[in-house]
């Protein structure tokens, strides 16, 4: 059977997080993958790892994808991408229209479905104050940075489209992936 990852694309506050937990509240094989943050602040949804840890994933040349926001460090790893396949559904967060390219090449033998998830400005900047993280300005300069994904599988409008039916469009497009192998 054909390996099959999601990636959901988008800027903060587009939705990603609260379509994942929909995707898995469909089917617990849906899965967040964790990246890794060498940093502080909100760590439920990524590994922790060192400085150091960073280089020797940088040593062997196991790191797909880097970026650096809000004073720390995001990675995807090739490793724990691979095993993530193997073992479920994983459903990956980017916001750089580059890293897509990147996880694609690093990991060719599976599908990935690439939905890109958007809302309006104001819609974002509700969501991100709702958060109360504090960095409102911050991410409201990354989500005017995030560039507009062209030849996305799928676009999906959360401020127009309900989670759970994101999430079952969503599933949706997995399952024709997996149909046509």
């Amino acid at each position: 059977m054909t390996q099959v990852g999601v990636i959901l694309y988008g800027p903060p506050a587009s939705g990603k997080d609260t379509v994942t937990k929909a995707l898995n509240n469909l089917d617990d094989n849906y899965a967040l993958f964790r990246r890794l943050k060498v940093g502080s602040g909100r760590m439920s949804e990524y590994r922790p790892l060192s400085e150091a840890g960073l280089s020797d994933l940088r040593a062997s040349n196991e790191v797909i994808w880097e970026n650096h926001r809000y004073g720390n460090a995001y990675v995807v790893d090739r490793p724990s991408l691979v095993r993530s396949l193997s073992e479920q559904i994983p459903i990956l967060h980017l916001g750089q229209v580059e890293a897509i390219r990147h996880v694609k090449d690093a990991v060719p033998h599976a599908r990935w479905l690439v939905v890109y998830l958007s809302c309006p400005r104001e819609v974002a900047e509700q969501r991100i104050k709702e958060r109360a993280t504090g960095d409102t300005t911050e991410r409201l300069r990354a989500w005017d940075e995030t560039e507009p994904l062209e030849g996305a599988d799928m676009v999906i409008d959360t401020s127009v489209v309900e989670p759970d039916d994101a999430a079952r469009k969503i599933a949706r497009l997995i399952t024709e992936a997996r149909d046509r192998g």
